[in-house]
């Protein structure tokens, strides 16, 4: 097997543990608040908690691999994840509950970017769209089965075994990593920003948890607020730091790339709203529909079945339109089939549910990996540990916001209608909302040129290129038509 298929696929056995484990937790959340003694919507610091490390700890991912060797850092991440598991599977309360997802998103944290890093350094950009495709598509069956698999543990057997299970795939991953992955470091690694790292730490912490815990009544709003306040002021900081160091933790300056930026910025508001449904689709089958963990992993499976056809077609497509093209229309598409979940209530036919969220998943696909891989398309070799830790990051808080904004959502819908009892008719709003956030994003990608990207997806720039000599040469035959005639007339 050659290297384009065969790197994409060592880094996916992470991705596969971690996307598994994130699904399996959405559909087992009522059960497991149901068990520790909590509401569902307060254990949503259980999922915000995990993304909320992976954006802390991530800064510190690229310079990690560089100096200590990629395949030390991504087998150590793995087992941290793994011991991480264990603790969920032996928590007893909330607290323990969050704080064994704080270590598992340190783990995380460590495992995505630097595969990601891995892949690459390791493939040639003309393969990249490919090579992105080919590690997506065997971590997608994490979530393919992760909430058929979850609701049938946490029906059949007990929740706390759907962690135990990361134990055997995180022993299979670590045998393949240290088997297959180079152990590639920089021979001249940067300096580390250590004080860089401590300022956009506790600006991410402060702003996030601050953000998530807001409304939820287990904090004092004035603890809250300074949360967030403390939060902004050090994000502030750090920013005037960032202009005065040569090797910044997160380096904005590559924001200057307009691939890039537009990657950041529009997949931003492209994940704040999908990010939202695995959080509020296994709550509205199971608190708003009556089904159980397992009748719910069932039909929301069906999303990620949908995200898997994708990925056989994605570099084909890709080519054929460009990333421009797709990236906006696709965007609206994807807006449209979240929006369409507002309209589902108990008496929607889950086989038409299942229709819906399969075709959404379908074009969500597509996006990502559009979203994914452009945002390298103008980044050199030696900037690529800072432009994958600074896009993780923003990967990350877009995910962890969608799932606050989500959860507030319902939450001021039920404080509208004067209800205290979680119910189907509370989850409309919030669907619309996030909704309209993801379809907000076209416009940025609308702003990238024409050729955007033209190098990675293989749609030769030569192509836009005589398009635009043929736009212009009609231009100017017409100017000159249009000065005969005029020459004509004064004759």
């Amino acid at each position: 097997m050659n290297k384009e298929r065969l790197i994409p696929l060592i880094v996916a056995a992470a991705l596969f543990m971690e996307n598994m484990d994130a699904t399996v937790i959405a559909t087992s959340l009522p059960a497991i608040a149901a068990d520790i003694g909590t509401s569902p919507l307060t254990l949503k610091l259980a999922i915000t908690s995990y993304l909320l490390s992976l954006a802390v700890f991530i800064p510190a991912s690229g310079w990690t691999a560089d100096r200590f060797g990629a395949r030390t850092v991504f087998s150590a991440a793995i087992a941290v994840f793994m011991v991480g598991s264990i603790g969920c599977a032996l928590s007893s309360s909330i607290t323990d509950f969050v704080a064994a997802r704080i270590l598992q998103g340190l783990g995380g944290a460590m495992m995505t970017p630097v595969g990601r890093l891995v892949l690459l350094r390791s493939i040639d950009k003309s393969a990249l769209v490919s090579a992105m495709a080919w590690m997506t598509l065997p971590a997608l069956i994490g979530p393919v089965i992760g909430p058929p698999l979850g609701g049938f543990i946490t029906t059949y057997f007990s929740w706390h075994w759907i962690f135990l299970i990361n134990i055997p795939i995180g022993l299979v991953g670590i045998f393949f990593a240290q088997r297959y992955i180079d152990p590639i470091r920089s021979e001249n690694p940067e300096r580390f920003d250590l004080y860089g790292l401590v300022l956009a730490g506790i600006g991410l912490a402060g702003i996030a948890f601050g953000l998530s815990v807001a409304g939820l009544g287990l904090l004092p709003w004035p603890i809250v607020t300074g949360l967030i306040a403390v939060g902004a002021i050090s994000m502030t900081l750090y920013l005037l730091h960032a202009r005065r160091t040569a090797s910044p933790v997160l380096d904005f300056s590559l924001m200057r790339l307009t691939t890039l930026r537009a990657s950041m910025i529009g997949g931003f508001l492209f994940r704040l709203g999908i990010g939202a449904l695995p959080f509020l689709l296994p709550l509205l089958m199971q608190i708003g529909f009556g089904l159980t963990p397992f009748q719910s992993g069932l039909v929301t499976f069906a999303s990620s079945a949908g995200a898997m056809g994708m990925k056989p077609l994605a570099a084909r497509i890709i080519r054929t339109f460009g990333f421009r093209n797709i990236m906006t229309i696709n965007a609206l598409i994807s807006s449209v089939f979240l929006a369409a979940c507002a309209l589902f209530t108990p008496a929607t036919p889950l086989l038409l549910i299942m229709i819906i969220l399969l075709v959404g998943g379908f074009f969500r696909s597509l996006q990502f990996t559009a979203i994914n891989t452009v945002a390298y398309a103008e980044v050199q070799s030696a900037q690529m540990s800072r432009a994958t830790t600074l896009v993780s990051v923003g990967q990350q808080l877009a995910i962890s916001a969608g799932v606050a904004i989500g959860a507030f959502s319902v939450e001021t819908t039920m404080a509208w209608r004067h209800t205290t009892t979680l119910s189907a008719d509370d989850f409309a709003p919030a669907f619309i909302v996030v909704a309209v956030m993801a379809a907000l994003s076209a416009y940025f990608f609308w702003r990238m040129p024409d050729d955007a990207g033209s190098e990675i997806s293989g749609r030769k720039a030569i192509e836009i290129s005589s398009k635009k000599a043929a736009a212009g040469a009609a231009a100017k035959t017409a100017s000159e038509e249009t000065q005969d005639a005029r020459d004509q007339r004064l004759g």
